[in-house]
């Protein structure tokens, strides 16, 4: 073990560092501020800067930002052994492919001539593209090297610009939020890899480790990870809009993740054994009705749809982690370490369907003269149409589209979701192969390598490894209202996980 891990850091070290030349390269040959809006005015008669899009996005922007850092890495941070693991190669994750992806997308614009004109909006995808590389690391949290790490998230980028492309610029669907585009195809391609990672001829096999499980200052750090990104959602949803669009994702998602909120904690008492709370629902399955509402987010849903749309993937989540989870589990082998799964994977899917669902029952007179604004595909072919040309003279500047009808966009958005599903699985299986290959250090099939910080970081000598179980930390430890910690189940697991899988 400590021979290969030592292997493993070596290739890590090259490998970041080239990709990081690569990277200084690329950006010195194909990269440029955007003209005019970050580059000095050559105008000797102007005297006020010009207007600037970064404005008004970057409080957004950085609210997303922020979402990716600091929320992501510390709602992973549960495993009890795992918290630097979960918080810094989420730190280094981010900082990859937010480099990777800026290049990847540009490559993949409409408008890309040799040249790829950095604006705000090209830091909100970089941004939007890490949330999916995420989310597929929460799948394979603490079973893979560093070295598979870094292997993943430069393919991923790949596979995520190809599923965006599809649905964005040749089906010309509708995601604001990214319902489909980030959290279907994080989770679905990080549970085909997670499953092309496991090792079929040693099933059944339980792992049966305490590390795998959370306690009490553990599940203290990830509640504060959930908090951040249920603080910011609204940011995550909204940002890519602007006006009414903007105003009615804030709105909607506010509601929505409100409505989950309440639901989780009501059907967390009502399912489980004990009837208590259980902080692994409390951690993720409140988050996903900012999921589910990211497809229909600036659609004119109503209130009252949001707060349903929210209601509903609470209960789809909590389904997931108390029912679906351990099944996939224990009959298909899929060991899904942070069950993205049941927060991002269906609620997704559900967000996909309610977006569907909005498209194809518009009503066209509440939208007015913004419905174009809203469904460019559905604004008409020719720019010479009576209806295009009388929005253009009322300033709207509204591009000719597919001139589609609203069941044929909602057929589009179908197609898109289908899209998705196919591009994430298929990419997941070719990525997971790769990072199967021995050259890359895969841990030990023991659990030994698995959850385990030490693998990858320097301890401080004489400092415990992991969490104090919470009994002896913290004796006056509330229980009334909810479920012990892992540290008081059998083997140490929560509801995240029942039965481990082996990873190649």
């Amino acid at each position: 073990m400590a021979l290969s891990s030592l292997l493993s850091e070596k290739r890590f070290t090259i490998l970041a560092l080239l990709l990081q030349v690569v990277f200084l390269v690329l950006f010195g040959t194909v990269t440029d501020y955007q003209r005019p809006e970050a580059r000095p005015s050559t105008d000797p008669n102007a005297t006020l800067p010009l207007a600037n899009g970064i404005d008004s996005l970057y409080p957004m922007w950085q609210d997303v930002h922020g979402m990716m850092f600091i929320g992501f890495g510390f709602l992973m941070a549960f495993l009890r052994r795992y918290g630097y693991s979960s918080v810094g190669l989420n730190f280094f994750l981010g900082a990859l492919v937010i480099q990777w992806a800026t290049l990847v997308l540009g490559f993949f614009k409409d408008d890309y001539d040799r040249t790829i004109e950095l604006t705000s909006t090209n830091l909100l995808t970089a941004d939007f593209a890490a949330a999916a590389v995420m989310i597929s690391f929460g799948a394979v949290l603490g079973k893979v090297s560093i070295l598979q790490l870094l292997v993943m998230a430069f393919m991923e980028i790949m596979f995520f610009a190809v599923s965006e492309a599809v649905g964005v610029k040749y089906l010309k669907a509708e995601d604001v939020g990214g319902s489909i585009f980030v959290h279907t195809f994080g989770a679905y391609f990080g549970i085909a890899m997670s499953k092309t990672l496991a090792r079929q001829t040693r099933y059944p096999r339980k792992v049966g480790s305490e590390k795998e499980g959370s306690v009490y200052r553990s599940d203290l750090f990830a509640i504060l990870g959930t908090l951040i990104l249920w603080l910011y959602w609204p940011s995550f949803n909204a940002s890519l809009k602007v006006g009414d669009q903007r105003h009615r994702a804030v709105i909607n998602t506010y509601y929505s993740l409100s409505a989950c909120t309440v639901v989780t904690f009501a059907s967390a008492t009502l399912f489980t054994k004990k009837q208590k709370l259980d902080m692994v629902l409390i951690q993720n399955a409140t988050l996903a009705g900012g999921v589910a509402v990211g497809a229909s987010a600036n659609f004119l849903i109503q209130p009252w749809a949001a707060l349903a749309i929210g209601s509903v993937a609470a209960l789809v989540s909590v389904f997931g982690y108390l029912a679906l989870q351990p099944y996939l589990q224990s009959s298909l082998k899929i060991h899904d370490t942070c069950g993205v799964h049941n927060l991002h994977g269906m609620p997704g899917i559900l967000g996909a369907i309610a977006g569907i669902a909005a498209t194809a029952t518009i009503n066209p007179d509440k939208y007015g003269n913004t419905l174009f604004q809203v469904y460019p595909a559905m604004a008409p072919k020719d720019a010479n149409s009576t209806e295009l040309v009388e929005l253009n003279n009322l300033g709207f500047d509204i591009s000719p589209g597919e001139g589609r009808t609203s069941r044929e966009q909602a057929l589009f958005q179908l197609a898109a979701l289908a899209a998705t599903l196919g591009i994430a699985i298929t990419g997941g299986i070719i990525t997971g192969l790769f990072m199967k290959l021995d050259c890359l250090f895969p841990p030990d099939d023991d659990e030994e390598d698995m959850f385990e910080d030490s693998i990858h970081w320097s301890m401080n000598p004489g400092a415990p490894s992991t969490f104090p179980d919470a009994p002896s930390t913290f004796p006056d430890t509330p229980d009334r209202h909810w479920q012990e910690g892992a540290q008081d189940r059998p083997n140490g697991q929560d509801v995240r996980q029942r039965t481990a899988v082996v990873q190649h």
